[in-house]
């Protein structure tokens, strides 16, 4: 399970051909790598607030339009998630062989701008519609960003790196809630003040509406901060008659895949079924505060935002550091083993937190299951990385993003509508669907992961060797 220490410094996957002897180029200069990460941060952050915002308004929007648990989980999670990953794997292959900065400031052009078209919605399917849109701009940004810190960062600090960019995961969940809740109890009071907003050819807004344009917004105004971004040397690139090999076949890709299938599998699956826990939470604690403890959106949202911002960021930068100590401990499968282990942190802390007698207890114990189901998301990042050749890295990002969505996202949020719609039949019973599904994700996720560990140093260490077949 272990290799020399000192080998660290080595590239991920050097794949060039030994007989070219072209040599790496030297990293950038290691601020200004942070400050490209900080920056693909703050995308990450926006990205959150728009995608999580929906949480926040569950009730508000049922009562203004009717709508049911399950409809509700239609439009926070199947509708984003559909587009999401429908577009992913080909955003995954331009960010292997095009500008990707360029791919970003297109996509967050983009849901912004559907973010903040979901204020003018009337209808459900026109929230359907819109979260769609929202999937097709966000579906840019995580291909492009891993792909841009794996040629920022040497490899003992890569899992550092990606878990940095990967707290906006948490900083944007929890300004969602406490940001949002801000500014709804903002509207609401301004509306009851001033008996209704009438706007020019829109008529009165609700509070919820003011919402969505107040975290669509800032997204278009901060786009131009991607200009400030330099495109940096592809790391590994593979010569091919003379010429860098910036993309290979779509067959040899393919092929990788297939040649390495209990490696991928058991990564994409292990995160994927964290993820379920993590969205289901994400979706469904604040309506989970209210209904057990009577908490209001503006409340609830305010102090589930604070724990989230707190929790998810300091707990997915532990996981990082985790696994880069690991790594400088000489383990092949740092990365994994460190999701693995996260895994099973969070189980008596998942455990607990929906059966508290209080908020206040409830929310105690929310913050170390919060920090546990934090920690695995910049290590399965890097992991990624790690086990792909450099043409195939944005591919296989996107490929790990449509599995941790599309069973996340796309799953979670809707079987905790399923469980407490149609198998407790009591929207009481919220807390009882949080708990059976995220022990379940977890458990099953706990096994996958310890599945994976041999399987993933082989690949790791099979790709030293790798060349193109073209």
């Amino acid at each position: 399970m272990k290799d020399d220490p000192t080998d660290i410094d080595e590239t991920i996957g050097d794949t060039a051909d030994a007989s070219d002897n072209q040599p790496e180029p030297p990293y950038p200069p290691e601020g200004y790598a942070w400050y490209v990460v900080g920056i693909l941060m703050i995308f990450y952050i926006l990205s959150f607030v728009d995608r999580q915002i929906i949480a926040l308004l569950v009730e508000p929007m049922k009562a203004d339009l009717d709508l049911t648990d399950m409809q509700v989980s239609y439009i926070g999670g199947l509708s984003f998630v559909i587009f999401y990953t429908l577009f992913g794997i080909p955003m995954g292959r331009l960010a292997d062989s095009r500008n990707r900065t360029g791919i970003i400031a297109i996509g967050v052009a983009l849901w912004s701008a559907m973010t903040s078209l979901c204020g003018l919605a009337g209808r459900f399917w026109q929230l359907l519609l819109l979260r769609m849109g929202v999937g097709l701009g966000e579906a840019t940004l995580s291909p492009s960003a891993f792909s841009l810190i794996t040629d920022y960062f040497p490899r003992h600090k890569l899992a550092t790196a990606l878990s940095v960019y990967s707290m906006g995961i948490y900083f944007g969940s929890g300004a969602a809630f406490t940001g949002g809740a801000i500014v709804f109890n903002w509207a609401t009071d301004l509306i009851t003040a001033r008996e209704g907003i009438p706007f020019p050819l829109l008529g009165d807004l609700r509070p919820w509406q003011i919402v969505f344009f107040a975290v669509g917004i800032p997204g278009l105004l901060l786009t131009p901060l991607l200009w400030t971004v330099k495109e940096p040397v592809r790391r590994g690139v593979i010569l091919h008659k003379g010429k860098n090999v910036v993309q290979v076949p779509v067959g040899e890709v393919v092929r990788y895949l297939r040649k390495n299938w209990k490696t991928v599998l058991c990564h994409n699956l292990g995160v994927a079924f964290l993820s379920v826990a993590a969205y289901s939470g994400g979706f469904w604690d604040l309506a989970f505060l209210g209904r057990t403890y009577g908490w209001s959106p503006g409340q609830g949202g305010i102090w589930y935002g604070l724990v989230t911002m707190a929790a998810g960021a300091l707990g997915v930068l532990c996981g990082g550091r985790l696994a880069d100590f690991l790594t400088r401990k000489g383990f092949k499968s740092a990365n994994m083993l460190a999701i693995f282990i996260a895994a099973v942190v969070w189980l008596p802390f998942g455990v607990l937190y929906p059966l508290m007698p209080s908020a206040g207890w409830s929310l105690f114990l929310i913050f170390p299951t919060l920090f546990a189901g934090a920690m695995p998301f910049g290590c399965a990042a890097a992991a990624v990385q790690e086990m792909m050749p450099p043409q195939m890295r944005g591919q296989a990002s996107a490929i790990y993003l449509f599995a941790i969505n599309i069973i996340g996202l796309g799953m979670g949020p809707t079987a905790i509508a399923f469980l407490t719609e149609h198998v407790f039949m009591d929207l009481q019973m919220l807390r009882y669907s949080l708990l059976c599904v995220g022990v379940g994700a977890h458990l099953i996720s706990a096994i996958i992961l310890l599945l994976s560990l041999k399987p993933y140093v082989k690949t790791v260490e099979e790709l030293k060797s790798w060349k193109t077949g073209i």
